[in-house]
């Protein structure tokens, strides 16, 4: 059974490497929230809920498409309040598009950001 929206990459004589656009999608999603300022994408607002019953969903809040070998991402961001929003964005571009380059071997031509909110809570 085909599984949908799975990218083939050639690897020489040994055969085939197949990467789901959920993969893709969780690398952005993960490498969005190591940096520092951001909370989260917006399906992570419910995480913790989410983990507790054994559920992980990392690329809520992510949209990627993949055309050959090139991707385009786009991001719906919860920032922490105080952080420079173009600053941390930038950042997250950086690390989502050397991430998915690193981990897949695509190439990502645009990493969109959309910041749909800001994380008021403050942690103790």
């Amino acid at each position: 059974m085909e599984e949908e929206n799975v990218r083939t990459k050639d690897v020489d004589a040994y055969g085939e490497v197949r990467i789901a656009d959920d993969v893709v999608g969780n690398i952005a999603g993960i490498a969005a929230t190591e940096i520092e300022g951001v909370a989260g994408t917006v399906g992570n607002m419910t995480k913790e809920l989410m983990s507790r019953m054994g559920m992980t969903r990392r690329s809520r809040g992510v949209k990627v498409v993949i055309d050959g070998n090139i991707v385009t991402v786009d991001l719906a961001l919860i920032m922490k309040y105080g952080y420079n929003i173009p600053i941390t964005s930038k950042q997250v571009q950086e690390r989502v598009k050397s991430a998915i380059e690193n981990m897949t071997g695509l190439r990502v031509s645009n990493v969109g950001i959309r910041i749909v909110g800001v994380d008021m809570t403050t942690e103790e």
